[in-house]
């Protein structure tokens, strides 16, 4: 554990060691119908994997990832798992329920409410502990507080100065009164995770879809110097770009993930044909690669059936040769200064 002493803090900054985690989203039926027995199915398969960090969110399925996640955990010891969820959207259940349209899967009667304040963030973490059916949460990620939000009531900027005066200084109180272990940002671009390192004191922030084999010179050349000035870490996710390195026909998240840029097929072709000519699994390197950074301090992926988080495990577990990412330096699909694994 280091220490960050910027910005006048002496505060240990929360980071476990290296876990491997499963992520939320397709538990709460993002891209289709994952069922009850099937969502139950993969909790307890990577459980039994020995995963032990789970990530998840009100967001996912208007809270029923919660939910789901909660009926499986609140009957483990609580000391032997961590877990992360998100606040700064506030679920109330409407007999109308307009917001279903964005998460058509889900059976939730949820509606959202976008809320950053001090009240807020309590609020958030009291009803994800009611869904969770647990007494506490060990990471709490802000949620969505990015340009790409386009649900947000005003400007991301705007709502993010909400944050500065409410949410940061809120979760930073409830770190020291032991009631989290620590906090960040969870978001898809850069700009506010380098935001919030240089207006507050965060822990570790998800950085949600920015370091895969397709993109990653930015979080490479302009996030990471800036966490490990501060002493902070990075959960990863969205190694695979919500499947697409693995074969999906989206790339990423929202209504707009089936239109993907042409240079992002032709790289993905690229990288096939090296990972072929290596006896290389191209979804193994790209979650191999995305764990390797030194500010990693989690990879999360996300699963749809228990064969897809064990084959996620198990490629984990899976030796890669260098020759495959020397090739990969000297054809330039992936920056000359990216770290690759040992």
């Amino acid at each position: 554990m280091k220490t960050n002493t910027s910005n006048g803090s002496n505060h240990a900054h929360y980071k476990p060691p290296f876990r491997f985690g499963l992520g939320g989203v397709p538990l709460g039926n993002e891209f289709a119908v994952v069922t009850d027995k099937d969502a139950y199915a993969i909790l307890e398969a990577a459980w039994s994997a020995g995963i032990r960090y789970y990530d998840v969110s009100p967001w996912y399925g208007l809270g029923l990832a919660e939910r789901r996640y909660g009926n499986f955990l609140h009957n483990k010891k609580r000391s032997e798992y961590v877990v992360s969820s998100k606040v700064g959207k506030l679920l109330k259940a409407s007999r109308t329920a307009k917001d279903n349209g964005l998460f058509p899967f889900s059976p939730s009667p949820n509606e959202v409410i976008f809320d950053y304040t001090a009240s807020g963030v309590r609020r958030s973490i009291e009803d994800s502990l009611q869904r969770l059916g647990i007494d506490s949460l060990d990471i709490v990620f802000v949620h969505d507080l990015s340009s790409d939000n386009k649900l947000l009531p005003t400007s991301w900027q705007e709502q993010f100065d909400i944050a500065v005066k409410g949410a940061f200084p809120e979760l930073t109180g409830m770190r020291e009164e032991g009631l989290i272990k620590g906090w960040g940002i969870g978001v898809n671009t850069p700009e506010p995770i380098l935001r919030v390192l240089a207006e507050a004191d965060p822990d570790v922030c998800l950085m949600a879809s920015q370091y895969s084999l397709i993109d990653h010179k930015n979080a490479l050349n302009q996030l990471f110097p800036a966490v490990r000035t501060k002493n902070a870490s990075l959960v990863v996710g969205s190694s695979l770009n919500a499947g697409f390195i693995s074969g999906s026909p989206r790339y990423n998240y929202g209504k707009e993930s089936y239109k993907i840029p042409t240079g992002f097929l032709e790289k993905r072709k690229k990288l096939l044909e090296v990972a072929a000519n290596h006896g290389v699994d191209l979804r193994t390197a790209a979650l191999q690669f995305s764990a390797s950074p030194d500010v990693a301090t989690a990879l999360v992926v996300g699963a749809s059936s228990e064969q897809q988080i064990l084959a996620d495990y198990t490629s984990m577990q899976t030796r890669i040769p260098a020759e495959f990412w020397a090739e990969l330096k000297a054809q330039q699909l992936i920056e000359q200064n990216a770290p690759t694994p040992a």
